[in-house]
This record gives C-alpha cells, sequence and structure tokens, in this order.
C-alpha cells in the first residue's frame, strides 16, 4: 500500500507443556519457549511497532514467590527493548551464578520469565495515546492466583459506552473509557464471581480455605467465565489471556474478523495472530496449523489439557478481507494465491483501458505489498495475450508466413519497475502532519523506461484509501517519465466507508472515495442528498446501535462506480501533472471470488457484520458534517 495504514494488533503465545528440564535436556536450553515467543513476535513486527510487551506466568510457585512478570515498551525498537530487558537479566545471572543458571529448577525459582506460559503483544497507537499504559498485556491482580488476570488483544469494541455503564451498574468505578480496561474489568469480574460460587460450593462442603483454593483452580469454569463476559460485546477481536494459577486462553469474535491461529504438540501450544508465522517459528507444515473457530475459545488448562470450545454461537463469517489485501504476510499460502487472484481478475478491464495496445503501455506497481497482486495481473494479462495470438495466427490462413507468425508470437508485455520505495523514510511518516511533509520523498523513479508522450503507464497498488501519497508523491514521479497517460490499478475496491474493528481507518472524511461522492453531489446540484442524510442520521443517533441503519449508503447512490472513479482521478491529478490520469478499482464481486473464506468487505459495501458498524459509520458521517475530529466509537 502506497499509504501508511496502522493495524491494531498482534498476538502470541506459548503455553510449554513439559517441564522446563525437559526442554534443557532435549533442546539445550530452559529458554526454548522464551526463544519461540520473541521469534513469532519478530516475524509479526508488521501488525504492531508502536509498542510491545510480554509477561510470563510460572506454574506451581510456592507461597511469597512472585510468578508472573511483565515488560512493556513504547521504545523506537519496542520488541528488542523488551527482549533486551529480560535477556539482560538472564545474562547477569550467567556472570553471576555460572554454576546454577543453566540449571532449569534453579532458573525458575531465581529468574523472572523463566515461565511455562507466555503472552506477548505488538501494538500500534493511535490518536496519540502511544504511552506504555496503553500497552498490552494488561493485568488485573489479586492475592489468590485464581483470580489474576492477564489480557492481550488484537480488538476493537464499537460498543465501548454501553459496556461502560453495564461496569458502572454492576458497582464498579473503572479507571479509564476504552475498550481495553472494559474489557479486562468485564472478564475480571466474570472471574471473581466463578470464584466466589465455587468458594461457596466447596466451603458448604466442608472445606478450609487452603483446601478450596486448588480445588477453584482445578474446576473453574473458564469457557462459562468468557460466555458470560462476552455476551454483549460489540465488535473484532481476538483476544489472548492467562489466569494467575496456570489456565489460559484464546477468544475469538462470533464473525470472525479479527485472526488467530494454534499449533499444538505434546510439547507445546503456540498461538499466533497470523499462520505462516506459526509454520515458519515452529518449522511444520500448513496443514499443522489451525484457526481458532469464530466464537471459540481454545482454552490450555493448568495441566495442559487443550480442548476448543464454543463461547458464542458462530454468525455468518466476515473475516476481514483487508487481513488478505494487505495486512497478513504474503507468505501465508492462501493469502498469496488470493493476492495473485486479485490481480489476475483485473487483467480485462486493464486490457480494456488500454485498449488491448501493449506496444504502448508498460506495467508496474508501487513496492512492496503490491507486488503479488501484480504478479497475478501480469498472467491475467499474458492469459489474454495468448488468445489473442491464437486468433490472430487462425487469421491468417493461407498467408500464414514464419515472419508473420514470429510477428504475432513476440509480442509480449512491456514489464517496468517504475517507482522504488525508499523503505527508510516509512520510520519516520508517524502521524498526519509529518506524513503530508514527507511523502513526496517516500519513492524514487526509474528513468529512461517509458516513451515520451506515447506509452501508458500501468501502475497497480494493493488499495487506495486516502490518496495523499499518490496525489502529492507518486502521480507527480510517475509524470516525471513523460508518459502519455498514468492508469493506476487498485486490487480492492473503493473504501468508502470506515472500519471500527482493529484497523486505522475511522474517519469518514479522509476517504477519497467519500470525497469523490461529496464532491459529485455538490457539482450536480444534490446537494440536498447530503443535508438529509445528515438528518437522518441525527434522527437515529440515540437508537439502540440494533435499530440503526446505515444511511451513509446514500451519499453512494446516485452514481456508478466509474462514475465515482473517473472524479477521484480528477480530484488524485496535481495540477503540475501533464499526462492524463486515469483510476480502475477492484469490483466487490471479484474482491469475493479472490477471498471466498473471508467476506468481511464493510469498509466497501458499508454492510457491517455486527449492529455497531452501524452506529459508527452514522456518527462518523455526523462528525464529518459536524466538523468533529476523531474516530466515532
Amino acid at each position: 500500500m502506497s499509504e501508511l495504514i496502522k493495524h491494531e494488533c498482534g498476538i502470541a503465545m506459548i503455553r510449554l507443556r513439559k517441564p522446563l528440564e525437559y526442554y534443557k535436556v532435549k533442546y539445550g536450553t530452559w529458554q526454548y519457549g522464551l526463544n519461540k515467543l520473541y521469534l513469532l513476535m519478530e516475524k509479526q513486527h508488521n501488525r504492531g511497532q508502536d509498542g510491545a510487551g510480554v509477561v510470563g506466568v510460572k506454574i506451581d510457585m510456592a507461597a511469597g514467590q512472585d510468578y508472573i512478570h511483565r515488560h512493556r515498551s513504547v521504545d523506537a525498537n519496542p520488541i528488542k527493548d523488551v527482549f533486551d530487558n529480560i535477556f539482560g537479566e538472564f545474562n547477569h545471572a550467567k556472570n553471576n551464578f555460572p554454576n546454577t543458571y543453566h540449571d532449569p529448577a534453579w532458573a525458575k525459582n531465581n529468574l523472572p520469565f523463566v515461565s511455562e506460559l507466555y503472552l506477548g503483544h505488538l501494538r500500534y497507537g493511535t490518536f496519540g495515546r502511544n504511552s506504555v499504559e496503553y500497552t498490552h498485556p494488561v493485568m488485573r491482580q489479586n492475592n489468590w492466583r485464581s483470580r489474576n488476570l492477564v489480557l492481550a488483544g488484537n480488538f476493537n469494541l464499537t460498543n465501548v459506552d454501553e459496556l461502560f455503564d453495564l461496569l458502572v451498574d454492576l458497582g464498579q468505578h473503572p479507571k479509564a473509557y476504552t475498550d481495553t480496561v472494559t474489557i479486562l474489568e468485564k472478564v475480571g469480574h466474570f472471574l471473581d464471581e466463578e470464584n466466589e460460587m465455587l468458594f461457596r460450593r466447596y466451603k458448604n462442603e466442608g472445606y478450609s480455605n487452603k483446601e478450596i483454593s486448588p480445588l477453584i483452580e482445578r474446576n473453574l469454569d473458564l469457557r462459562q467465565t468468557l460466555e458470560r463476559s462476552s455476551r454483549d460485546w460489540d465488535g473484532g477481536y481476538a483476544i489472548g489471556g492467562i489466569i494467575g494459577h496456570g489456565d489460559s486462553f484464546v477468544l475469538r469474535d462470533p464473525w470472525g474478523i479479527r485472526p488467530a491461529y494454534y499449533y499444538a504438540d505434546d510439547e507445546i501450544v503456540v498461538v499466533a495472530s497470523e499462520r505462516p508465522v506459526i509454520q515458519t517459528v515452529m518449522n511444520v507444515s500448513w496443514k499443522s496449523v489451525q484457526e481458532v473457530k469464530p466464537g471459540g475459545a481454545l482454552i490450555v488448562r493448568k495441566d495442559g489439557t487443550l480442548s476448543e470450545e464454543m463461547v458464542r454461537v458462530p454468525q455468518e463469517r466476515k473475516s476481514c478481507s483487508f487481513e488478505r489485501i494487505y495486512f497478513s504476510r504474503g507468505s501465508d499460502r492462501d493469502i498469496y494465491l488470493e493476492r495473485k487472484k486479485l490481480g489476475h481478475l483485473l487483467a480485462p478491464t486493464i486490457m480494456k483501458a488500454v485498449d488491448n495496445d501493449l506496444e504502448n503501455t508498460v506495467f508496474s506497481y508501487i513496492p512492496n505489498t503490491a507486488e503479488t497482486a501484480f504478479s497475478g495481473m501480469m498472467e491475467g494479462i499474458r492469459d489474454l495475450l495468448l488468445e489473442w495470438k491464437k486468433d490472430k495466427i487462425h487469421a491468417l490462413g493461407e498467408n500464414m508466413t514464419e515472419e508473420e507468425i514470429s510477428k504475432i508470437i513476440s509480442v509480449e508485455p512491456r514489464i517496468e519497475k517504475v517507482a522504488i520505495k525508499d523503505v527508510k523514510m516509512r520510520t519516520f511518516i508517524t502521524d498526519d502532519s509529518s506524513r503530508d511533509d514527507l511523502v513526496g520523498h517516500v519513492y524514487d523513479v526509474t528513468y529512461g523506461v517509458v516513451k515520451n508522450d506515447k506509452d501508458t503507464l500501468v501502475v497497480i497498488d494493493d488499495s487506495i484509501v486516502r490518496g495523499t501519497t499518490l496525489k502529492q508523491s507518486i502521480l507527480r514521479i510517475l509524470d516525471r517519465l513523460h508518459p502519455k497517460r498514468i492508469i493506476i490499478i487498485s486490487s480492492a475496491p473503493q473504501i468508502r466507508y470506515p472500519d471500527c474493528y482493529g484497523i486505522d481507518m475511522a474517519e469518514l472524511g479522509k476517504f477519497i472515495a467519500f470525497e469523490a461522492a461529496i464532491t459529485l453531489l455538490r457539482e450536480t446540484g444534490k446537494s440536498h442528498v447530503i443535508d438529509e442524510t445528515y438528518k437522518k442520521c441525527k434522527e437515529q443517533q440515540h437508537l439502540p446501535k440494533e435499530e440503526i441503519v446505515n444511511y451513509v449508503k446514500e451519499i453512494y447512490r446516485p452514481f456508478t462506480d466509474q462514475e465515482v472513479s473517473d472524479k477521484i482521478a480528477q480530484l488524485l491529478k496535481p495540477v503540475d501533472c501533464n499526462a492524463e490520469v486515469d483510476i480502475v478499482y477492484q469490483t466487490v464481486d471479484n474482491l469475493h471470488k479472490a477471498c471466498p473464506n473471508d467476506l468481511g468487505d464493510w469498509y466497501f459495501t458499508g454492510d457491517y457484520p455486527t449492529p455497531g458498524g452501524n452506529k459508527v459509520v452514522n456518527t462518523s458521517f455526523i462528525n464529518y458534517i459536524e466538523g468533529i475530529k476523531g474516530r466515532a466509537y
């Protein structure tokens, strides 16, 4: 993607199912689990570079010994900072206690993070709140092990206001108005209730307080606790959690919006936000890595027993298609093939756009994430070209000559790498104000590959959200090559609506497709549609979310997709650009053909999987009209 769109966030969990001594003997170190956690997090650094955190939980420590350790960082390189801190203590101990350092029992009793359970998190900060206090994992501590709770997640809830009020009604006094605090306190509340229920039961059976604690730990109903906690949640989530005595879980939303995968054998259980990360770190096959089912929880008990249990009734699967188009690592087999197909399906539209004139067309892509779609696009164009060649050869009939055949066969698409990403620039583009100043220098251009004022330059990007980089940088630098025409291809459809489930696309007014539709309404004398939509949104502003309708769709209804695309091209063309500029978008139908199992398309269609989505999009439109900045949830 030519623009920096942030994703929130990535999780990693390790559960060792053998004693630490086992890993010392087999793998030569009791650090086996922590080493795997580091790799899981480093391989997912694409999911969050603003903050990182790790919690280690030791099982069956004696009373008086610390058994939960946490380190979080918002350093410039937070993963490195977290693990430098952890391994720094190890190195100190190794230097000072060389004879006992390698003994797993000694290390567990004397060093932090020598644990059987680990939970790691990677975070992108949003709206300026990038402090360590907002970095996961978050904790709720108690003197009873079975009441300690650690959480880290990739989530966004749309109904924090409702959930906050419910906590207040329970008699709580939440310390912050965020979905992180809300989820932590909600799960914590029902974890406390489950503990209280079991305590009363065993007390009535005559057990002493000291005897009751281990009974609670063995019989805690974690599935029921999660079901009661999440009953009112509206949003997308993949949440990892650890209970202080050693139970752990990963919970996924009923629509499967946010991703979560796991691998398990008799030595270890591994969870991550992306499948290929687990494949690489554990060196296992694609088939060995399972997906946590939508609405389900992967639960690992203190004794290492693993189960998948349904927590909420699964809904129609609406896994985020943006995961497939952009955010997830392209090394996943399915994602790689899907991205190729997205490009392949665009081939007929592209050939029509260039009037089948391959002689005067140069094909390229915007690095780095559009490369796979570009590969698929070129395969599609070559498939069409093959049919063209067959027809041309058949048409020769009796006039067929070696020269004519060679001329037809030699026709090939011209492929060049014209845009070169300056990868060092991305690190510094962190907010809207600095982004605007720097985007003009993010790309360099390859000179001498385009015929002046004659060639059409076709360049594919994986998506176009704001269009800022296109207008301020890419189109200007491409114009330096002096093409007659520039066609920008988006392998994703027009992004028309805000996301509210974990991607930083929250403000409606920042979408170039929305800006184009508003401009068209005003230019065609249909400004009344804007006023009427605003009125309808205001009228339902205080309705329950289940009754709210997405009226923002009416902003786009008067126009065809092509009309909106043409207006986008006009808006994005720099005033000093000499080439003609056109923009071609993927269709929603083709998106679903390419990603048939991940049908979450609300940013393109406005069809939100949860009621809270309709509330968010209407509030976002109200905020746009009223000039209110920030996300609408």
